[in-house]
Formats: C-alpha cells, sequence, structure tokens
C-alpha cells in the first residue's frame, strides 16, 4: 500500500485502517466491504473504528478526498514548475496522470469507481474537486489557444477547451484499469505516448 491511499493527516491507527480499506475497496468494492472485515484487517474489533471514524462512509470519503488533494497538490507544482508554457504545462499534466494512473492503481481505481457512493456534502466535495481538474487542463488549453500553440478541433472558446480537456483526462484516468508491469511497455514509454496524444488532441505543433 503506497502513501497516495492514505490520508493526510490522522494517527498511526486510522493511516492502518484506511490503508486495509482501500485494498478491500479496490478488490471487492465499498458496498461488499464491512466494518468487521477493515478492523479485522488490521487486528482490531469492530468497534475499533468508531474510535477514528463515524462510519464506513466517512472513511470512504477520506480515502477518496485525500487522493483526490493528492493529486491536485502534486499537478499544481507541476504546473507550476513550468508556468507560462501551455505545451509544456499540459504534457505536464499528462506526466502526472499517467504516473498516479499506473503507479498507484489501487488508490486510483477506487477514487473513481468509488465517489458515486458518498453521498450530500461529501459528494459534491469530490465532484467540486474533479471538477478544478478538469478546469486546470481547461484553463491550459485556454491559454495555448491565446497563445496560438493549441488549435483544437472544436473551434474556440471555452466550450471546445472543455470537450478537449475532457477526453484527455479520461484516457489517462483509463490507465488504471489496463496498465501492469507485466506488459511490454515501460513507465516513460507510456508517458511519451499519451503526452504524445494529448498533444495532438489539443492541436498543438510540436514539429
Amino acid at each position: 500500500m503506497t502513501e497516495a491511499g492514505l490520508p493526510i493527516e490522522g494517527s498511526p491507527l486510522q493511516q492502518r485502517l484506511a490503508a486495509a480499506a482501500v485494498e478491500l475497496f479496490y478488490r471487492q468494492g465499498a458496498l461488499s466491504t464491512s466494518v468487521r472485515q477493515i478492523t479485522e484487517a488490521c487486528g482490531l474489533t469492530p468497534g475499533a473504528l468508531y474510535n477514528h471514524f463515524e462510519s464506513k462512509e466517512q472513511l470512504l470519503y477520506v480515502v477518496i478526498r485525500d487522493i483526490h488533494l493528492r493529486l491536485e497538490s502534486v499537478l499544481s507544482a507541476a504546473r507550476a514548475a513550468v508556468a507560462g508554457d501551455p505545451v509544456a504545462e499540459l504534457s505536464a499534466v499528462v506526466k502526472v496522470y499517467v504516473a498516479r494512473h499506473s503507479d498507484h492503481q489501487e488508490t486510483a481505481r477506487v477514487a473513481n469507481r468509488e465517489f458515486p457512493l458518498l453521498t450530500g456534502e461529501r459528494y459534491d466535495e469530490i465532484v467540486a474537486i474533479r471538477r478544478r481538474l478538469r478546469d486546470g487542463v481547461v484553463d491550459v488549453l485556454l491559454e495555448g489557444q491565446k497563445k496560438q500553440v493549441f488549435h483544437l478541433i472544436g473551434g474556440e472558446g471555452r466550450a471546445a477547451a472543455v470537450l478537449t480537456a475532457l477526453p484527455i483526462l479520461d484516457m489517462c484516468v483509463h490507465i488504471s484499469e489496463w496498465f501492469h508491469e507485466h506488459r511490454p511497455l515501460s513507465h516513460a514509454d507510456l508517458e511519451a505516448r499519451y503526452i504524445g496524444l494529448a498533444l495532438r488532441m489539443a492541436g498543438a505543433r510540436t514539429e
């Protein structure tokens, strides 16, 4: 279990519970995972979970929220390192997404598959984070249009940028569903191919 699935803040026991939950959610889904299974994986009684989380749903929420927030933080840093160059920014975004969804498949699948199970404000918060992630790519594409380095198929403006950002992100997110180390494709090759695809989708002139 990697650090990508653990709460950003929390006690060592909260981190153990989160790690056990992510592994179980990944293997059998959150709906099919009981509190007893999570706590037994940590050598605890079922009641121990409620000393640290209100419910299984709150534990699921914390895990999913923090996976998304970590991704957002890494993306912000990657973009900041090459700020002002839309081609480099889009490449950096895709590189981060490829890395997070190939190196951290368990957490990626849990975050993307299980967030619809959340309800109320918890669900709304995750949707808002996901929208911010999308809008970050939209902003890069719009800046690239402004600087005439991107020529989107759908034309100019925000609508065209959104319709380009969505498939770019979708293709990166779905890496977690198929990539594994035994395929004849290295992480470096995967990043290069996906960056190339994204730049083509953005209409970048890379020659």
